[in-house]
């Protein structure tokens, strides 16, 4: 099975030795996305604002692929503060609005740049 490396500008390039996304076989595996907006660069901290920003990274990254949020098949939400569980799924929820993935959610001591959440997903490829 040969692997395709995926990138774009509509979402924060990685910030270390990985790639935004990989295209295995019919599966589109992204890293982890913190909620920097790609354009500025700019870290969003109010957590509803940054699973938003993080979702929208995700989303950018998988149409570059050729895929969309509506071929997610299982996420992995990882949060600083399971305090702020209320109001990410709030956010979450209108992303997947219809058969939602499989989803894990930890809280974790702390994550790059210190942000508040940090999103991955897998998804079917259309």
């Amino acid at each position: 099975m040969d692997k395709k490396i995926i990138s774009t500008k509509n979402a924060p390039g990685a910030i270390g030795p990985y790639s935004q996304a990989i295209k295995a076989g019919n599966f589109v595996y992204t890293s982890g996305q913190l909620p920097v907006n790609p354009a500025t660069g700019e870290l969003v901290s109010d957590i509803k604002e940054a699973t938003a920003q993080s979702l929208e990274n995700v989303k950018a990254i998988l149409e570059e692929a050729g895929t969309s949020l509506n071929k997610v098949v299982k996420t992995l939400v990882f949060i600083s503060d399971m305090n702020d569980f209320a109001a990410m799924n709030e956010v979450y929820a209108k992303y997947f609005t219809e058969n939602p993935p499989a989803r894990s959610c930890v809280e974790v001591a702390r994550l790059p740049k210190d942000a508040k959440v940090e999103i991955e997903v897998i998804a079917l490829m259309d």
